[in-house]
């Protein structure tokens, strides 16, 4: 009976554990989907409220690194100059919690097909890779990986070595 008494609380226990990390789990792909929305919709208060003041978003390239006011203002930007549409085809998203290290925290990843509509008439589609760090309903950090090379070359452009140039 002790042994029953013993399981029976375990398995409370761990069935409480799971059930908050999933859900936290699903809240965190919920903002996701729910920032991803406000780039397709190219709102941009919408955008910002899904991020966290000392927001910080990383990539595509080494180096590229860009904060929340920045990164607000560069969509606008690129929305009024350059973009006409961005689609998220066959977006899935996955959260998963880092327990410890310089990335520890709550991480949602999402994989997508984008097709891009520029405004010169160019479209492109790629594979893209973002995953988001989520710390009190906000998204707090973004790494962002794509084939800039690919996108370039679907608008028409070459990419030459330098030797061949000479």
């Amino acid at each position: 009976m002790k042994h029953l008494m013993l399981f029976a609380a375990i398995s409370i226990g761990l069935w409480g554990c799971t059930n908050t990390a999933d859900k936290v789990n699903k809240e965190n792909i919920d903002l996701v989907n729910k920032y991803i929305q406000s780039v397709e919709n190219m709102d941009f208060e919408g955008m910002g409220n899904y991020l966290a003041d000392d927001y910080m978003g990383m990539g595509p390239s080494y180096g590229d690194t860009i904060y929340k006011k920045e990164a607000v203002e560069n969509w606008k930007a690129n929305v009024a100059n350059l973009y006409k549409k961005i689609h998220y085809n066959r977006s899935k998203s996955a959260a998963v919690y880092i327990a410890d290290g310089d990335n520890k925290g709550n991480w949602v990843g999402n994989w997508a097909e984008l097709a891009i509509e520029y405004q010169n008439g160019g479209n492109v589609t790629l594979w893209a890779n973002t995953n988001y760090l989520i710390e009190n309903g906000k998204i707090i950090r973004s790494i962002t990986f794509y084939n800039e090379a690919d996108a370039l070359r679907q608008l028409g452009y070459k990419i030459v070595a330098p030797a061949a140039t000479e």
